[in-house]
């Protein structure tokens, strides 16, 4: 089963910095291309940022502040986050792209909980809990 684990969230003072981890299994992680995405309470979606064929991209808004990485040895996907601010609060995702299984086995294997976010041409699916971020003082 296709599995990304997100951990490293946690609550952090205006400022702060914090890097997140996502470890995945089940795919061969080192040949998708990879987005962080993240969702707070009651609103939409955002991309954070992305990795594709090893180069990064960030959301305009974000630039400067995070910074995107991955271990392909250990099947993991980082975001060094710093000078954090309040409206970074969100549960951060990570999700894989493409879908490293068939849209219709993944929407069987994680029934609700797969959601989805249209980045340009992109469709991104991630789901779970991913990690909470709050930046609060």
């Amino acid at each position: 089963e296709v599995q990304l684990q997100a951990s490293g969230g946690g609550l952090v003072q205006p400022g702060g910095s914090l890097t997140l981890s996502c470890v995945a299994s089940g795919f061969a992680f080192g040949t998708y291309d990879m987005a962080w995405v993240r969702q707070a309470p009651g609103q939409r979606p955002e991309w954070v940022s992305s990795i594709n064929n090893g180069r990064p991209y960030y959301s305009n808004a974000l630039k400067g502040r995070f910074t995107i990485s991955r271990d392909n040895d250990k099947n993991t996907l980082y975001l060094q986050m710093s000078d954090l601010k309040p409206e970074d609060t969100a549960a951060y995702h990570c999700a894989p792209y493409p879908t490293p299984i068939p849209l219709r086995e993944l929407k069987s294997q994680k029934g609700t909980a797969l959601r989805r976010l249209q980045i340009g041409a992109r469709e991104y699916f991630y789901w779970g809990q991913g990690t909470q971020v709050t930046v609060s003082s």
